[in-house]
């Protein structure tokens, strides 16, 4: 892209992205910073003694229903996938001008309160303020957690040789996000029955997977975990495995896709793969340890498959009866291609 050309809606190219963070958090680093930005990183880590202060910031875009739970779990999920605890919870609340009225904030604050204690996490600041120039409410979040030096869970930290494993399945957030926000347009293609159960995505299944970790972390050596986002479950596994500078062969049958998500995806012309995906956790772990990790998580009700191998050669491949193929990039989320 050149220096002349806007940006598409959704996340800054990876290239992009990559160039600025080399460029302005390189030098000499705090030394209290034990995990700071990369690609593939979603939250800091920083060094607070006999504890570790780990840190995530993230907005509720593409949303406008129920974007406080949105916003409180998808910054929670970052937090869990280093083996942290969430417990402390910012928002900054940005408010459409002419549009807002105390139904529309306390709603909102009230969706923030619910998740908040859903998780045992506790609401302390932030910002709120009407401001001129929105359409819809904008919500940024900011998570904070701790965890032990021990228990820390490494966003790089996949090695050859482990299991690759996927709770749930792909596209919890996304099913949801478009039954809910495309829902009109598609009742003249799919059923209602078929539309309310996507809807209610958001719930059960769930975008959060801070039960996830904390089960899957207490089973087994985990290596490596990471919550797909913007992207979907393909960038997910690109980001984990060019974080740890592996590869991975990914069993293609063995991929749960939702029927829900596959219908919704198809009227819409959407690639399952690349659409946002939280829910759904993507596991690195000791090859010997996973049996047992993803029967603890079936034990507690969340569904587990064991979807491939991490391999020292760099690269994913999607490997199934008709032979192999590169994993699918996304430049950006299949989602933001419906505002275009």
């Amino acid at each position: 892209m050149n220096d002349t050309a806007f940006y598409p809606i959704g996340k800054l190219p990876q290239a992009a992205l990559l160039r600025l963070l080399t460029k302005y958090t390189g030098g000499a680093a705090d030394p209290r910073v034990i995990l700071g930005p990369g690609v593939g990183r979603d939250a800091a880590v920083l060094d607070f003694g006999e504890r570790y202060l780990v840190a995530k910031s993230d907005p509720i875009t593409f949303a406008t229903d129920e974007i406080g739970w949105y916003c409180v779990h998808v910054n929670a999920n970052d937090i869990a996938c280093l083996g942290a605890q969430p417990r402390w919870f910012l928002a900054t609340l940005l408010l459409p001008s002419g549009k807002s009225d105390q139904a529309l904030v306390e709603r909102i604050f009230a969706q923030i309160a619910d998740a908040c204690a859903d998780l045992g996490a506790t609401l302390v600041g932030g910002h709120t303020e009407v401001t001129h120039g929105l359409e819809r409410p904008l919500l940024m979040g900011t998570m904070l957690g701790d965890v032990s030096p021990e228990a820390l869970v490494r966003s790089d930290g996949a090695r050859p040789g482990d299991a690759l494993l996927l709770t749930k399945g792909i596209a919890v957030e996304g099913t949801a996000l478009l039954a809910r926000e495309w829902g009109a347009t598609l009742r003249a293609t799919l059923a209602p029955e078929l539309l309310e159960r996507a809807a209610g995505f958001l719930h059960a299944p769930g975008i959060s997977v801070v039960r996830d970790a904390t089960l899957a972390a207490a089973a087994g050596r985990v290596h490596a975990m990471h919550d797909p986002t913007e992207g979907g479950f393909a960038t997910g596994v690109w980001e984990l495995t060019e974080a740890a500078g592996v590869g991975a062969c990914l069993d293609a049958p063995a991929l749960p896709i939702y029927p829900e998500t596959r219908a919704l995806c198809a009227a819409l012309g959407l690639d399952p793969l690349g659409l946002i995906a939280s829910g759904a956790l993507l596991i690195a772990a000791d090859a010997a340890d996973a049996p047992a990790i993803a029967a603890r998580l079936q034990a507690e009700g969340i569904p587990v498959a064991i979807i491939g191998t991490v391999t020292a050669e760099p690269g994913v491949r999607l490997c199934g009866p008709e032979g192999e193929r590169s994993l699918p990039r996304f430049a950006r989320d299949e989602l933001a291609r419906l505002y275009d």
